[in-house]
């Protein structure tokens, strides 16, 4: 499940201050959103916080992975109001301001990620986000295509019944919601590519963790977003991971006495290890989409689990879960035998299958009902 799906992109006429208006879906604790983002670019000098690390780091650049960027998200509503208090001649009472140089960004804002809020973000206020953690869906979408100094407009509207509904809306929120994110200034970050094996690990672990704390907290869709993140970083880990291994093998090989896998991993993890932590990933990104009631993508999912791990008896179960919510009792009942053959004796393979014995039974009664109705 990608949590940006780009798919409208409209230019400016070619005037000194370029206009962009993007379209994407995203998600948040809430469900699906449609994001209409209008973004002015200005010629002025971009002010961009360098902690000295690279001096070299051309302030034209845009955030990227890792970015500790300075963001301050404010409803429209709002700033129309406070504008509205200000005299109508204020252009010529106020003489403009150079802008002021941005303070050095050191560290991220900690806040969690409410139920009940769409943006995310503490609204009036500047906070301080990492780039790629994905704890802000739609502010992290928009200031990754801007430059520090920036302000872009976005409208923010419920995509069909994706929504959960059952939570309520706050009064900051209402739908069709309007508001600005200012970009103030940011740290140097990395392209996914230009990163070392070693760090996409952490990055991966630190999703997948990440996923389990919004999973416990009922935030399916971050969880979804988070174990979707870590899987993406882990496609580009594969042939890392399986040069490693293969130089530990010829190591072990040469060296018999010698296990330790030593500095050359770059604290990557093993083969078997890697395997392992890609089928949990999938496996438990099927849970979220059985909860989210997704069943086609959930059976989708527990099957690249159980391609990766055979034994994986929670796979297994959510493919027998999956198959069942799609009204195919055969498969969910292999499913389930299989999770006996891994845990035998276990009982919600046994409820499970007991259940599709009184449904088949039940389907088959009405069957049997209608062929005697039309040869009778």
């Amino acid at each position: 499940m990608d949590p940006v799906h780009a798919f409208e992109r409209l230019h400016g006429n070619g005037d000194h201050d370029g206009v962009d208006v993007t379209s994407w879906v995203s998600v948040c604790p809430r469900g699906l959103w449609k994001v209409q983002q209008k973004l002015k670019h200005k010629g002025s000098p971009q002010t961009v916080s360098n902690s000295g690390d690279d001096a070299s780091f051309s302030s034209s650049y845009c955030p990227r992975l890792g970015s500790l960027c300075q963001v301050r998200v404010r409803l429209k509503a709002t700033m129309d109001k406070a504008e509205s208090l200000v005299p109508e001649n204020r252009n010529e009472q106020l003489p403009v301001q150079p802008d002021q140089p941005a303070t050095e960004v050191t560290e991220a804002t900690a806040f969690p990620r409410c139920q009940d809020s769409v943006l995310q973000v503490p609204l009036g206020d500047w906070t301080t986000l990492r780039l790629g953690e994905g704890q802000c869906d739609i502010t992290e979408a928009c200031v990754e295509g801007m430059r520090a100094g920036e302000k872009c407009e976005i409208l923010i509207s419920p995509v069909g019944n994706g929504q959960d509904v059952s939570v309520p809306h706050t009064n900051e929120e209402n739908l069709p919601l309007c508001a600005t994110i200012e970009l103030k200034a940011f740290t140097p970050g990395m392209e996914s590519w230009e990163m070392s094996p070693g760090d996409k690990w952490q990055w991966v672990k630190s999703h997948k963790e990440r996923g389990g704390v919004r999973f416990r907290s009922g935030d399916m869709w971050g969880a979804a977003d988070s174990y979707s993140r870590a899987l993406k970083l882990l496609i580009t880990l594969h042939s890392h991971v399986r040069e490693v291994e293969k130089k530990w093998q010829e190591q072990k090989e040469e060296e018999p006495g010698d296990t330790d896998r030593g500095d050359t991993t770059e604290q990557l993890p093993s083969a078997n290890e890697f395997k392992t932590i890609k089928s949990e990933l999938h496996s438990n990104m099927s849970l979220c989409q059985l909860k989210l009631k997704q069943p086609e993508r959930a059976k989708a999912s527990a099957a690249k689990a159980i391609q990766l791990e055979l034994g994986g008896a929670k796979a297994w179960y959510r493919m027998g879960q999956a198959c069942q919510m799609l009204n195919e009792l055969e498969e969910a009942g292999q499913a389930y035998r299989k999770l006996l053959e891994l845990q035998p004796e276990s009982p919600a393979a046994l409820k499970a299958l007991k259940d599709i014995a009184s449904r088949e039974k039940e389907r088959n009664a009405q069957l049997g009902l209608r062929l005697s109705k039309m040869f009778s």
